[in-house]
């Protein structure tokens, strides 16, 4: 595990914090879940009450990489940041590019305690192609390295990988901050020493982005869940008539090589045996249950009351959880009702005693719009991220920090 913030000394000395501020908004630009600001508050708060200063900086959204783009300024996230906390109350968001001179200059002029913003890492084409010069220049403003940015941590970007290793060969400290060692211990827990019974749900529209996943998990967890339109894959791949749903047809083989793996591992996969429909994906179609096989022109968009019934039986049982995926079209009703009761389920086994870990993206906005957050055991901030661990990989840029 990566030493964290917490175990090094910071009084006095400047900490580039790399968070992960790249929150979703609206279009008008306002903030829509500022849960992962939220989230970044301890290691803010540890950095300075214990008398550091701080650096921050992140991305936001995908700017070209060819200077200032007003759309896609951390103006936002400074209000945020100042709103919600109150030692934040003077934060500046300085220079127009995190390397300009404006920027440079508040980084060395800084004083313990305080904090500035710099703007969007991404304004600098660098920043994407991992280039050590840009990461050179960075690695002047501060004598401490803090990643507390698990949503972008499965990346090389200058920032996340060529800054930890420039600051090492100054022979500065790299950290992680408490959200990533979060993180790190909830998923690569529930991966390598889960509580048995050991359930996964895996969901989302397409079997490709799960393979890997779907791959590392047999053989480890007891049961997977297969929901979401990926689920009609996998019912082509047995014969079954799935009418107008989504199908991955060149992944048809794939899901049949997944489940006998699946068997051979000792892993039970179920699927759904029936399934809330519509005639189209759009709110008012009319809708039906389809128990078994799909009639033509109707598409499955959620699971049905009798696999919500099975699949939260299995989640009741089990003592480890793990959930990257919602199981239907959550955000339109009325094919939200799988996913919500799912989420209900495992918030309910999670006050029995077993540890729940859901993943980011749309998994972690549909258990917030479910009003289920607060009794999970950790929902992740990084969809991507999350995933790759569930897919047993590792990160070079956790690599790079001391441990």
């Amino acid at each position: 595990m990566p030493t964290t913030i917490e175990q090094v000394d910071v009084k006095g000395k400047r900490v580039f914090l790399r968070a992960d501020f790249n929150v979703p908004q609206d279009d008008t630009g306002a903030i829509t879940d500022d849960r992962r600001i939220r989230l970044t508050l301890p290691t803010i708060d540890s950095v300075l009450d214990r008398g550091g200063s701080l650096v921050m900086a992140s991305h936001l959204g995908r700017p070209a990489g060819k200077g200032f783009e007003a759309e896609y300024s951390l103006s936002c996230v400074a209000d945020a940041l100042r709103r919600l906390s109150p030692k934040l109350r003077s934060l500046t968001l300085v220079g127009s590019r995190c390397t300009d001179a404006d920027a440079a200059r508040a980084a060395a002029t800084l004083g313990a305690p305080g904090a500035i913003l710099l703007e969007n890492l991404r304004f600098e084409k660098a920043e994407k192609k991992g280039d050590p010069a840009l990461a050179l220049a960075l690695a002047s403003y501060a004598d401490i390295y803090c990643n507390d940015a698990f949503g972008a941590s499965h990346r090389s970007d200058a920032s996340m990988l060529a800054l930890p290793q420039a600051m090492h060969a100054m022979g500065k400290r790299c950290v992680a901050g408490l959200l990533l060692d979060r993180e790190i211990r909830y998923l690569k827990g529930v991966i390598d020493a889960p509580r048995k019974p050991f359930v996964a749900i895996i969901g989302g529209a397409k079997v490709s982005d799960k393979l890997a996943a779907l791959r590392n998990l047999c053989g480890r967890v007891d049961v997977i869940l297969i929901g979401g339109a990926m689920a009609y894959t996998f019912l082509r791949a047995q014969g079954m008539a799935t009418g107008a749903s989504l199908v991955q047809a060149e992944m048809i083989d794939e899901a049949q090589a997944i489940l006998r793996l699946a068997t051979s591992k000792g892993t039970r996969i179920e699927l759904p045996t029936d399934h809330l429909c519509g005639r189209a994906l759009e709110g008012g179609t009319p809708t039906q249950v389809c128990a078994g096989s799909i009639p033509d022109g109707w598409m499955g968009l959620d699971i049905g009351p009798a696999s919500r019934a099975s699949f939260c039986k299995a989640v009741r049982a089990a003592r480890t959880i793990v959930w990257p995926g919602p199981v239907g079209v959550f955000e339109m009703e009325p094919f939200h009702e799988g996913t919500f009761t799912l989420a209900q389920a495992i918030a309910q086994a999670t006050s029995a005693g077993a540890t729940s870990v859901a993943g980011g993206g749309d998994t972690a906005a549909a258990v917030e719009k479910a009003g289920f957050a607060e009794r999970f055991s950790h929902i992740s901030t990084g969809g991507g991220a999350s995933l790759e661990i569930l897919e047993g990989k590792s990160f070079e840029c956790l690599a790079a920090l001391d441990s």
